[in-house]
């Protein structure tokens, strides 16, 4: 559990919500590229983050920053003595561990609590404990805010079991750290956290300014701290509460910007838990659960996932391409190999979207890397004696530019790492082009990908027989059409495929102070970007978004089969008529089943919810009988049967099944008369559709050309139509800066 000392939300007197916490910061790593340890790295990695000291947030103190930190290489030198001290031998550097602790201050009992559960865990994992060591602090440089809620800050130190390798020490380190956690949020210890406990990692930080972290810390002051890696940044808190715990660097990494898409990440993960498999966690494997601390911002939720991955066997650098992917839809001189491992990799998780710059390390590899839109700068200097520099700004390093051989900055997508084991630079090329290699991704997204071509003009069949227009109408008024809305929605998409452009005002009434009835999307209103980042332009920006999307079962995050690729593929999640039929055909391991949403009248009002219950009911059973497909049906409404609203039906359905740990194994369809414009569809989307199908807008069309209302061929109006939903969803999608359609759906953001 994550404790903050954040207010708590009150959304009956406040406009706070510790959801929004956010995070707009300097940001940078220091390396030597020979992974030779030295006091000087951690020298260049201060004097950076004091030169980016404006990037930070200042109190009305002037002494209470919103953050500051580093994390460093275990410095062996300067442990040593202690844990000789402490009357035990180090047969090798690398088998201590570290782990960094905040600790109840005012109560006492809560403090040895933790601290008793620290020793029984680590006696529990057969790991050695040397003692425990009170981090030596300056009190009197704090200011009055970042006095009042500091921890007691120790460090318990360790040592490796017997003839254990690095990795699976790293891993038992990782396990004892998440069942501490678990017990101390079982145990109900407040003001309780741990920034590292590793035996490669050390992290220091604070809520300070970046000027205050080395006088705060004595230890940073050591010349026999001694580092071949340093990660530094220095926070700013945008319109949010700063606290301790959400000082950066995390566990594995800091980041400057915002995680637009977080919401989305963190839905779909904590659905994706049910799922989560791997031999070396054995029963372990429920101490992962939550994967994403309650609590955390959005770069805090982030590292827990991206430390998930690596511990769980990716590399480091696997791990971040996977979650942090590059625009490569549009990029023609992309390789088929690489192609095929996005390809692959949209199978298994969508993507945390920007602005954001990361920096991450594991203690081995040190890396950065831009999301696909590159909002955040991240400049970098090589010098002649192999030290690699990367920040927020050029120069903070304060090298001497005489030394300088190469500078640089990283692009959009792009990633930069230094393997200090094997002393070697990496360049975006050879990681990607590596990553692509080892397996063939090709075969398997060949093998077992099923692709739905969108429809083009000559495949939209003709309509057949003569429209029954009472029929039509009596569907369009049970679904709330409106002429008007015909006349002034309808018509511009299908002869312009584009939306109406309308008035700056809006003078509708609010939906829930309306006396009439009003569907249920007019209750909800798009949220949008209100930080430090803005908006994306859909259409200059075109080349970084997407809305392709795959339908089937997500299976178990941590491994990788041939069967993950198992999906069908479709290039918009609005579907033709012919379309929809397409993806039902299919069968085989992607079946398909049709439920519908309809309910009687005669049990009025009352019967809804049951309704509901017996949705969700059916879903599952579905699921379990093999299902992958899900398409909640509306068709068939008529006098003795109503339609559960669309999107009441799919967030029911959306939630219950995350609730039951079976979301990931099958997609939803909607196949419904009620949503027709772009915001209706945006709503389904964002409560969990992965795909809808239009189909009584669709006939609509047909009404308004056979009527005269509008002047082109059928197909050419789907078309239009269609292309005017698909350019609606992006401008949506940008408004909260979110790139592709897989990190907007199931997001909420309403």
């Amino acid at each position: 559990m994550m404790n903050h000392s954040l207010p708590h939300h009150q959304s009956n007197s406040s406009l706070y919500d510790p959801s929004f916490e956010k995070d707009a910061c300097g940001v940078g790593m220091v390396a030597k590229i020979s992974g030779q340890r030295s006091n000087e790295i951690l020298r260049i990695g201060l004097r950076s983050i004091c030169n980016l000291m404006h990037r930070g947030a200042l109190d009305a103190d002037a002494r209470t920053g919103d953050g500051a930190g580093i994390s460093t290489q275990i410095p062996y030198k300067l442990f040593k003595p202690i844990v000789e001290k402490l009357g035990h031998q180090l047969y090798r550097d690398s088998d201590m561990g570290v782990g960094v602790l905040y600790l109840p201050k005012e109560n006492e009992y809560a403090k040895a609590r933790a601290k008793a559960i620290v020793e029984e865990v680590i006696e529990k994992r057969g790991l050695c404990l040397f003692g425990w060591r009170e981090v030596p602090t300056n009190k009197q440089i704090l200011g009055t805010k970042a006095l009042m809620t500091l921890p007691d800050i120790e460090q318990v130190l360790v040592g490796r079991p017997w003839g254990m390798g690095d990795d699976d020490y790293e891993r038992r380190l990782f396990l004892a750290r998440k069942e501490i956690e678990k017990r101390a949020a079982s145990d109900k210890i407040e003001e309780f956290y741990i920034p590292s406990f590793s035996h490669r990692l050390i992290v220091y930080k604070g809520l300070l300014v970046s000027s205050s972290l080395e006088k705060f810390f004595p230890d940073l002051s050591n010349p026999d701290y001694e580092t071949a890696i340093c990660v530094y940044h220095q926070r700013y808190s945008t319109n949010t509460f700063p606290t301790w715990p959400l000082a950066h660097p995390f566990r594995m990494m800091a980041h400057n910007g915002e995680i637009n898409t977080v919401r989305g990440n963190r839905n779909w993960t904590q659905a994706r838990e049910a799922e989560l498999k791997a031999d070396f966690w054995g029963e372990d494997i429920e101490l992962l659960h939550p994967i994403i601390q309650p609590g955390g911002s959005d770069s805090a939720s982030l590292d827990n996932v991206l430390e998930l991955l690596t511990m769980s066997g990716r590399s480091l650098l696997h791990s971040m391409t996977m979650l942090v992917p590059p625009a490569w839809r549009g990029d023609k001189e992309i390789s088929p190999e690489l192609a095929a491992f996005y390809e692959y990799h949209t199978c298994l998780c969508e993507p945390w979207d920007g602005p954001a710059a990361l920096v991450f390390t594991d203690g081995i590899t040190i890396g950065a890397c831009l999301d696909r839109n590159g909002l955040r700068p991240a400049r970098y200097q090589i010098t002649n004696d192999g030290i690699f520099s990367l920040g927020s700004e050029m120069g903070v390093d304060g090298l001497d530019q005489n030394t300088i051989v190469e500078k640089g900055r990283l692009a959009p997508g792009e990633m930069i790492a230094i393997d200090t084991a094997a002393g070697v630079l990496m360049r975006d090329t050879e990681i990607k082009q590596s990553l692509a290699t080892r397996h063939n991704y090709r075969k398997m997204v060949d093998d077992h990908f099923v692709r739905v071509a969108q429809f083009k003009a000559e495949q939209l069949e003709a309509p057949k027989g003569d429209l029954d227009i009472i029929d039509l109408t009596q569907r369009q008024v049970s679904f709330g059409y409106t002429s008007e809305e015909l006349d002034m929605i309808f018509k511009p998409m299908i002869k312009d495929g584009a939306e109406a452009v309308g008035s700056m005002g809006d003078d509708t009434p609010l939906a829930v102070l309306s006396l009439r009835p009003r569907l249920l999307y007019t209750y909800f209103s798009q949220l949008f970007a209100q930080v430090t980042n803005p908006p994306i332009d859909p259409i200059r920006e075109r080349l970084v978004m997407s809305l392709f999307t795959t339908l089937g079962w997500r299976r178990n995050l941590l491994s990788e089969t041939p069967e993950h690729a198992s999906q069908v593929s479709i290039d918009s999640p609005i579907l033709f008529n012919e379309e929809l039929e397409a993806v039902r055909k299919i069968g085989g391991d992607h079946k398909a089943s049709t439920l519908s949403t309809l309910w009687k009248t005669s049990s009025g009002a009352a019967g809804l919810a049951p309704a509901v219950h017996e949705l969700c009911k059916a879903a599952e059973k579905a699921v379990d009988e093999g299902t992958r497909i899900l398409v909640l049906s509306d068709k068939g409404i008529d006098a003795d049967n109503l339609a559960i609203p669309a999107m009441l039906a799919v967030g029911a359905v959306h939630h219950h099944l995350r609730r039951v740990g079976k979301r990931m194994q099958a997609s939803i369809v909607c196949e419904t008369g009620e949503a027709r414009d772009v915001h209706q569809m945006a709503c389904l989307i964002g409560y969990g559709a992965s795909a809808i199908n239009p189909y009584l807008a669709i006939e609509t069309i047909r009404e308004m050309i056979e009527k005269g209302s509008v002047e082109t061929d059928f197909a050419t109006a789907q078309l239009n139509y269609k292309k005017a939903l698909q350019s609606g969803l992006l401008k949506i999608m940008s408004k909260m800066g979110i790139s592709v359609i897989g990190s907007y759906r199931g997001a909420q953001i309403f």
